[in-house]
């Protein structure tokens, strides 16, 4: 009897950890599903998510994801195009600058392009949320990476968008430890479902060069 509390403490913390493990696998399924949904249904807006650029060129990853926006809208899937992302320090250039200029070089027009912001995904879309208001647009369809798309369609639904999957399905990033995304995604989907998203990302990105743009 004099070892019952010990047995009850490992009992319990045995069942905790088997519904932490879980819980996160659960959330693994569920953003390995969801990057590879596509659908089918057109949207107000087309939502690209920032990546890297390259001193004024979008890098690899970030062209395969305005590719992606570009044939959604002439596809006429959307009568706007949404670019998002900051730029890092020292840098001359923005992500969603980049991007904007990237898809008017291709022929849409400028006044059809919506740019935003942010250094992580909550900031990306919270910085086109007035644009977004103006022209009251509520349905999305969002482009980003696969492993990138369950977080990028939680943080657009959590503030107040109606999102729908439409992953990039050649990203250069699938050959670089994709594991490692999965995983890393998991673990933010997961806390971020907890403590939100938004409370996520004040507390690992920097604020200090997010701003709200006024155009659009």
């Amino acid at each position: 009897m004099i070892f019952w509390p010990l047995k009850l403490v490992m009992r319990i913390i045995s069942a905790l950890f088997t519904i932490v493990l879980l819980y996160f696998a659960v959330t693994f399924v569920q953003i390995w599903l969801t990057g590879h949904e596509h659908s089918k249904e057109n949207a107000q807006a087309i939502l690209v998510f920032g990546t890297t650029e390259d001193n004024g060129t979008p890098s690899p990853e970030l062209t395969v994801r305005l590719d992606h926006a570009l044939r959604l809208y002439r596809d006429g899937r959307a009568p706007w195009i949404v670019v998002t992302g900051g730029n890092k320090p020292g840098d001359n250039y923005t992500e969603a600058g980049v991007s904007a200029t990237f898809l008017e070089a291709r022929g849409v027009l400028a006044k059809r392009i919506l740019i935003g912001a942010g250094n992580d995904t909550w900031q990306n879309v919270l910085t086109v949320m007035p644009a977004l208001k103006k022209h009251h647009i509520v349905t999305v369809l969002t482009v980003t990476d696969p492993f990138h798309e369950y977080r990028a369609m939680a943080i657009s639904s959590a503030q107040g968008l109606k999102p729908q999957p439409s992953p990039v399905s050649n990203s250069p990033t699938i050959h670089f430890s994709l594991w490692l995304y999965y995983l890393k995604e998991t673990a933010s989907v997961g806390v971020g479902r907890i403590i939100g998203y938004g409370t996520l990302s004040s507390w690992t990105t920097s604020t200090s060069k997010v701003h709200l743009p006024s155009g659009g």
